[in-house]
């Protein structure tokens, strides 16, 4: 080990000295745990004995006597320590009279994962306190928690709040700054509730190939690795869409998967080159239907989110929609005359973007942050969804929509193409304009998926929502990495500790 701190040097020595006591700073037995801090502060019973394990998170020695505070996964409670009753346990052999004086005061840091068995009772002050007789090092830690304090009120200051460490050294930042912990287990209840009301509806969840032999499904430019025994390159999956229509087309009526896709693409505070996608499939179904089912679900778990939900949610074609915020009409016009206009507009284009693209810039740069309550952006031009029914209606446009709340696109449903020869033209025209434009993202046509389709596919309604997103929305986070455990992040420079 180098570059060591003066404190992890101290704390090694403590260490070795723990050794020559005869003690296991990493004992291997199980430690029994008889309840949590939360059920003994619920059912407090004075004189019970309880046996938790936990964190040490504060410690203040007052010479025969002294007072911590332990953190388990359930929360926080102080312990009490005395010279005359704390033994450690039979494993961790020193004389009596030493366990408090050598062993306790002396080798024991904040930070460290101990065991603990006392009796509850409460201080002169009120506070629910558990007195230690039986002490347990169960790991002992070699470098200090990053300095937090807490006032009477258990308000934290000089938490450790720096974003980049935060997302770098997730472990840390959930030891010391306790509200993180609860977005990852409301991301947790989100997913479920998500799980429960699907499963309710006799949809069938699936696992559909992470690595593919061809990146289909979206468009973007893919993660690529190479499988030595077949002698193939393969790709992480940009999207699980065209295998969970293959399941459509095999015969189950419903299908949904928690798809971790992966773009390799830039990162921005609403972008991650991992993310999560829930997409579902269900036969016999329109767009529609799918918006429908929609408000059905985000009002299921979203109710009681401060946003109103209240249905119908807004449908508003994205052509009107931009003429409302540009005062553009975009109808009828070719790409060559939507350059100029984002130029007048000043919004990013070049003679590389498609149409698509060129449509897309705008309105995501001059429309989607004016819809903050929930709207379905409806009606889109084909040329930005070849996987998309034609409209039955409307001529040029596609049976699509995307869900904005907050003014993020959450989810993205079509009534899906299920016409081979068009999906095949539809398909080789985007490989030629990729071609003649040498864009990176990954245009290929997956054949098998045309073959599929051959054998036919019911009419079907299909919608993916974005997992990241929606966990943003319901914990009014701003930034992706705040609801990834472990977001991607540059390497650490060379000598940081």
């Amino acid at each position: 080990m180098t570059n060591l701190s003066e404190q992890q040097v101290i704390r090694i020595k403590k260490l070795y000295k723990l050794k020559k006591l005869g003690i296991n700073p990493y004992p291997s037995e199980e430690y029994i745990v008889t309840t949590t801090i939360y059920n003994i502060q619920k059912k407090f019973t004075e004189k019970e004995t309880v046996s938790i394990a936990g964190r040490l998170m504060r410690l203040r020695i007052l010479g025969k006597a002294s007072f911590g505070e332990i953190k388990d996964h359930t929360g926080y409670m102080q312990i009490y320590f005395t010279q005359d009753h704390l033994f450690l346990s039979s494993d961790q052999i020193i004389k009596k009279e030493e366990a408090y004086n050598i062993f306790f005061k002396k080798l024991i840091d904040i930070g460290d994962i101990i065991g603990i068995k006392g009796i509850l009772f409460k201080t002169k002050m009120g506070e629910m306190t558990i007195h230690v007789h039986k002490f347990t090092l169960l790991s002992k830690s070699i470098r200090p928690l990053p300095q937090v304090k807490m006032d009477k009120n258990k308000k934290i200051h000089d938490a450790f709040s720096n974003p980049e460490q935060r997302y770098r050294m997730r472990y840390v930042d959930l030891i010391v700054n306790d509200h993180v912990k609860e977005i990852f287990l409301k991301r947790t209840r989100i997913i479920q509730k998500v799980r429960n009301f699907l499963d309710d509806k006799g949809y069938i969840e699936v696992d559909t190939p992470i690595l593919q032999s061809i990146p289909g499904g979206a468009i973007a430019r893919p993660f690529e690795t190479y499988h030595n025994a077949l002698g193939i390159p393969l790709y992480l999956r940009i999207a699980n869409e065209l295998y969970l229509k293959r399941l459509i087309i095999g015969g189950f009526n419903g299908v949904y998967e928690f798809s971790k896709n992966f773009r390799n693409e830039g990162m921005d505070r609403i972008h991650n080159p991992e993310f999560t996608v829930l997409e579902l499939y269900v036969a016999y179904k329109d767009y529609y239907w799918m918006m429908n089912f929609t408000e059905k679900l985000m009002k299921n778990i979203c109710n009681k989110f401060e946003i109103n939900f209240q249905t119908p949610f807004p449908r508003i074609p994205i052509l009107d929609s931009i003429k409302k915020y540009t005062g553009f009409d975009l109808k009828e016009k070719k790409k060559e005359q939507i350059r100029k206009i984002c130029q007048k507009l000043h919004i990013e284009e070049n003679i590389k973007m498609s149409k698509a693209k060129l449509i897309e810039n705008i309105f995501e740069e001059k429309c989607e942050k004016n819809y903050i309550n929930p709207t379905f952006i409806i009606d889109y031009p084909i040329e930005m969804s070849p996987l998309t029914k034609k409209h039955r209606y409307k001529e040029n446009l596609s049976e699509r929509f995307e869900l904005i709340i907050n003014g993020q696109e959450i989810a993205n449903a079509y009534s899906e193409l299920n016409d081979p020869i068009d999906q095949l033209d539809r398909l080789r025209e985007q490989m030629k304009f990729s071609e003649r434009n040498t864009q990176d993202e990954s245009i290929s046509i997956d054949q098998d998926f045309i073959r599929a389709l051959e054998f036919g596919m019911p009419p079907t309604a299909g919608i993916g929502i974005g997992i990241d997103r929606l966990v943003m929305l319901l914990t009014k986070k701003k930034s992706i990495q705040e609801v990834l455990l472990f977001p991607q992040m540059r390497p650490e420079k060379r000598g940081k500790k």
